[in-house]
């Protein structure tokens, strides 16, 4: 079985310390960090993806695979830097103002960056105006918006607002346990997403 395939494998299964043994060790052959990033990393995590789209797995599965990935994400991002493999898009992401929950919005950072997005996350409790001020720093091809809360998802609707006034095209993906593909529509959102894996599938066909 070949370092990639390894790395693969072990992402799947969670184990985050043979991971990043294993990248190690794929950077010590000379293997190219994209092909590391590629046929290692985001292959074990499209793997993940696809059990956890057929209900071969659960949230707390994704979430182990996504803690591995961190990992050799981790070390490979100043090689990736330093040789000048682009990213696929650039995500900005954050929990609505008022909201305090980010469990959601971390996996939906970990699923973008496993997909080869660069990823800005802007945390909790993020106020219209700094998402506008990012977005303007940053210039993302997607912007994602996290609530969990019915009173905070209101939130989102005059992020939305600020964003489109201050004249971003980016795509605009909403999501969050009280969301819904109505609301989203209500509110002009590009997106609706019911789950990380759905977001990075719904972003990729409208990007291509």
């Amino acid at each position: 079985m070949s370092l990639l395939t390894q790395i693969a494998t072990n992402l799947e299964m969670g184990d985050a310390e043979m991971v990043l043994s294993l990248v190690e060790q794929a950077i010590t052959a000379g293997i190219p960090v994209d092909e590391i990033l590629n046929e290692g990393l985001i292959a074990g995590m499209t793997v993940v993806g696809h059990k956890f789209r057929e209900g071969e797995i659960f949230i707390p599965e994704v979430l182990i695979a996504a803690r591995a990935m961190s990992k050799g994400i981790e070390r490979l991002e100043p090689l990736l830097l330093k040789s000048g493999v682009k990213a696929r898009g650039k995500l900005l992401i954050g929990t609505v103002q008022d909201d305090l929950h980010d469990i959601g919005k971390n996996l939906v950072s970990i699923m973008f960056k496993g997909a080869g997005f660069e990823v800005f996350d802007l945390g909790v409790n993020v106020p219209a105006d700094k998402f506008v001020e990012e977005a303007r720093r940053h210039q993302p091809d997607v912007i994602g918006l996290s609530a969990l809360l019915t009173t905070t998802m209101l939130n989102m609707e005059a992020t939305i607002k600020a964003l489109r006034n201050a004249g971003c095209k980016a795509i605009i993906i909403v999501g969050g346990a009280p969301v819904s593909e109505e609301f989203a529509q209500s509110i002009n959102a590009d997106l609706y997403a019911r789950n990380a894996v759905e977001g990075v599938d719904k972003v990729l066909a409208q990007m291509n």
